[in-house]
């Protein structure tokens, strides 16, 4: 075949991720991605997987040597697969907390394990009140686990986790907590030993900062007896046991070809948030998230989410009247260079999501988000009041 010299370069534009994940990806976490690629079997990255499960486990919180923690070789949504294939048998009862587009994905996931899914369920913008999942618990005390979405992306809400762990340990019993960490780690508070936490993922493109393509995982020692006595076997991707092995057991047993730039990448962006200190990390996206929640509502906009429950990181915002907030999106993305997100599933409210995560947790990068919302949504009025 002839060589070509007419192909073009990749060349993607430049934006600003505001919305929902990705975030912009840290600088050093990009160069990090630029070291030497080392084996997947090389003694050498060996030593810097330990490394990183130290860091995992520090910004988790789950310093407990019978916990397993490492992360899983996909994204988010496969740390949750993960955590429902291990945990879960055909005629087992989950309890689901399901208020949003990842509640109810966690609930379908579940249901595909042949499990009798529990739905316990509120309208977008609100929480699954913890007494009402322990309602549901008493109705089913054989439930082998509850979860919950500690941070909903697809709403912008909270679940007070502490307060059902604490409760949860008080009552006792064999029931396990999965908490869904995808929008949280990082950005706020986990704090996986000391709230009770069973079975933790998370991923690495929201407010860690990194690219897409690994899942954070941390699962307690009682949720691993639990996975050591299943009856039937997990498909070969999710055995933990095995992923263990690699991981974390010395001299490696091959597994998988591990994605060794992700590694790198979640390497330093773990390392880069312990060097800032966790308190100030959730300090900064708390001070970017608040000064973009006041601004935005001081300009007469609506926030989808309980103003007690509100998501510093992860901002809904309700789509006024009369406005086009799919051709917003794309005024923002093509004049302004800012990615927002829009609902998420069908039952989603008209909402626009506003993301200040990781790199993008600056009060600068609100600044431009509001900046467009001036300039995009004036034009969108002065239409609306001459039609």
């Amino acid at each position: 075949m002839t060589p070509r010299s007419d192909l073009p370069s990749l060349n993607p534009g430049e934006r600003l991720l505001a919305g929902p994940g990705p975030s912009n990806v840290e600088p050093r976490v990009l160069e990090a991605m630029q070291k030497p690629m080392l084996s997947h079997l090389d003694p050498d990255l060996h030593d810097i997987l330990l490394e990183l499960v130290d860091f995992q486990r520090q910004v988790y919180k789950a310093t407990d040597e019978s916990a397993l923690v490492f992360p899983h070789q996909a994204t988010g949504s496969s740390g949750m697969e993960t955590g429902l294939q291990n945990l879960l048998e055909p005629g087992d009862t989950a309890i689901v907390a399901n208020t949003g587009f990842f509640g109810n994905r966690i609930a379908k996931m579940a249901k595909r394990t042949g499990a009798n899914v529990i739905e316990v369920t509120r309208d977008f913008g609100q929480i699954v009140p913890n007494e009402e999942l322990l309602a549901a618990l008493d109705q089913n005390p054989d439930a082998r686990l509850v979860a919950v979405v500690h941070a909903e992306t697809s709403t912008g809400v909270r679940h007070p986790v502490q307060e059902l762990g604490a409760e949860l340990r008080r009552r006792g019993g064999d029931t396990l907590l999965f908490v869904d960490c995808v929008t949280s780690l990082g950005a706020q508070p986990v704090e996986f030993d000391d709230w009770g936490i069973d079975f933790a993922y998370s991923c690495t493109q929201k407010a860690l900062a990194a690219p897409p393509g690994m899942s954070p995982l941390a699962i307690s020692g009682r949720a691993l007896e639990r996975v050591a006595a299943r009856k039937n076997p997990v498909p070969f991707t999710f055995d933990l046991d095995l992923l263990r092995r690699y991981w974390i057991e010395r001299p490696v047993t091959y597994h998988h070809t591990a994605p060794i730039l992700h590694i790198y990448a979640l390497y330093e962006a773990l390392r880069g948030a312990l060097e800032e200190g966790l308190e100030h990390r959730f300090q900064r996206h708390t001070d970017a998230g608040g000064h973009f929640q006041r601004e935005i509502k001081s300009r007469g906009f609506e926030l989808l989410a309980d103003p007690e429950y509100q998501l510093a990181q992860l901002t809904a915002v309700r789509v006024p009247d009369g406005v086009d907030g799919k051709e917003v999106q794309t005024r923002f993305l093509r004049e302004h260079g800012i990615e927002v997100g829009g609902g998420l599933g069908p039952d989603a409210p008209p909402i626009w999501r506003v993301g200040l995560m990781g790199y993008n947790a600056r009060q600068e990068a609100a600044d431009r988000v509001l900046q467009a919302f001036d300039a995009v949504l004036s034009d969108q009025k002065s239409l609306a009041s001459t039609a």
